[in-house]
C-alpha cells in the first residue's frame, strides 16, 4: 500500500526570509571579487599618462596642511618633504609629502568643467604597480564646500599592510593613488552631479586628503561604504603619506584652455625675471596678465589690449610665480623664477 507523502508547507514569510539571505550572500560575494581597473598598461586600465594629449592644464596655486609621519605617535613630527611648489605645473615626480590625513588644496584657472568622460587626473609617485599610498578626493566651485568621490576599497582589514607592503590596484577605485608614478588617477565629474552647493561646470577647487592606512579603529579611514581602507602604514618618515605630484586638467571651463595655439605663440622674457616681463605674440591678442603666487594668489595684474606687453615685477620677492595670459585665443599659464 503507498503511503501517502507528507506536504510540507512554508510559510510565505520565510520563503521572502529564504529569498533576501540568498540575494544578500550574492552581491556580497559579488562585492568581495569585484575588479575594478587594473595597473597603468594592462588591458582595462584608465590610467592616464602624464604626456598625454588629452591633459590640457594643471593646478596653478597650492596650500597645504601636513599631518604628522605617524598618527599613532603624536611626538613623531609632522611630515616635511616637499614644499606647495612641488604640486605645481606638469606630472614631474617632484612631489609634497601630506603625512597621516594631511590635506593638499590645488587651484585652477581657468576652472575646471564636467566634459564627455573623465575630466581630471591625480598623479601620485608610487615607484611600482603594487607599492600604493592613497588619498581621498574632494572638488569645490567655491573654495569653501567641497564634495568626496566615492570611494571603494576592497582590501582585506584583518592584517595590517605594512610600511613598504603592497597593494592589488584591481580592488581599489575612485582613490587617489591606485596607479604607479606618471600615471594619473582619472575622475569623472559626472558622478558628482547633482549636489546643490556644486556646480560641475566650473570647479575651481580639488582637495586631496591623505588615507590613514591604519587599521586600528582608532585611526582609520574608511571609504564610501565605511570598510576600512587598508594601505601602507606605519610610514614614519619625512616623506610619509600620499606623495602628490600634480592634478592635470582634462577638460575646461569655456573650453579657455583647449585653444593652444596662444601657448605656441607667446614669449615671455626674461625668464628668469629680474624688474619686468616682456610679452609678446606674433598672432594673438593679449588681454590680460596676471602675475600670481604659489597659493594661486594674483599679485600683479594688467590689461594689455595689444600684441605685446610689459609688467613690472621689481616688488616680488625672490622665488618662483606663476604668470597667467588672457589671449584672445584662449589662456596660458607659465611658470616663472623672480631673482
Amino acid at each position: 500500500m503507498n503511503q501517502m507523502k507528507p506536504i510540507i508547507f512554508i510559510p510565505s514569510f520565510a520563503i521572502l526570509r529564504i529569498r533576501a539571505c540568498f540575494l544578500l550572500f550574492y552581491f556580497s560575494t559579488f562585492q568581495l571579487f569585484s575588479q575594478y581597473a587594473p595597473p597603468a598598461g594592462q588591458p582595462g586600465s584608465t590610467a592616464i599618462y602624464k604626456d598625454s594629449s588629452i591633459i590640457k592644464g594643471w593646478a596653478i596655486g597650492c596650500t597645504i596642511q601636513r599631518g604628522l609621519m605617524d598618527i599613532s605617535t603624536p611626538g613623531s613630527g609632522f611630515a616635511s618633504y616637499g614644499n606647495s611648489e612641488a604640486a605645481l605645473g606638469k606630472a614631474d615626480n617632484s612631489t609634497i609629502s601630506q603625512g597621516d590625513g594631511g590635506i593638499v588644496i590645488l587651484k585652477f584657472n581657468p576652472p575646471i568643467m564636467n566634459g564627455p568622460g573623465f575630466d581630471f587626473a591625480v598623479f601620485e609617485n608610487g615607484f611600482s604597480d603594487s607599492f600604493l599610498e592613497l588619498a581621498f578626493v574632494e572638488v569645490s566651485s567655491d573654495g569653501i564646500h567641497f564634495y568626496r568621490f566615492n570611494s571603494v576599497s576592497l582590501t582585506q582589514d584583518t592584517q595590517q599592510v605594512g610600511g613598504f607592503d603592497t597593494l592589488d590596484a584591481t580592488k581599489i577605485h575612485n582613490l587617489a593613488g591606485k596607479y604607479r608614478m606618471f600615471y594619473g588617477v582619472p575622475f569623472d565629474l559626472e558622478e558628482l552631479k547633482g549636489n546643490s552647493g556644486l556646480n560641475v561646470d566650473s570647479i575651481t577647487y580639488i582637495r586631496i586628503i591623505d588615507v590613514v592606512g591604519s587599521i586600528d579603529p582608532a585611526y582609520a579611514s574608511h571609504d564610501s561604504a565605511g570598510r576600512i581602507i587598508n594601505d601602507p602604514w606605519p610610514t614614519p618618515f619625512a616623506s610619509s603619506g600620499f606623495d602628490l605630484d600634480a592634478v592635470g586638467v582634462i577638460h575646461a571651463a569655456f573650453n579657455s584652455i583647449e585653444k593652444n595655439t596662444a601657448d605656441r605663440t607667446v614669449s615671455i622674457y626674461p625668464n628668469p625675471v629680474t624688474d619686468q616681463i616682456i610679452i609678446s605674440s606674433d598672432d594673438s591678442k593679449i588681454e590680460k596678465i596676471e602675475v600670481c603666487d604659489p597659493a594661486g594668489k594674483i599679485l600683479l595684474s594688467k590689461e594689455i589690449l595689444n600684441q605685446s606687453g610689459i609688467i613690472k615685477t621689481a616688488i616680488l620677492s625672490p622665488g618662483i610665480y606663476f604668470i597667467r595670459i588672457k589671449t584672445d585665443d584662449g589662456f596660458i599659464v607659465k611658470k616663472i623664477n623672480k631673482f
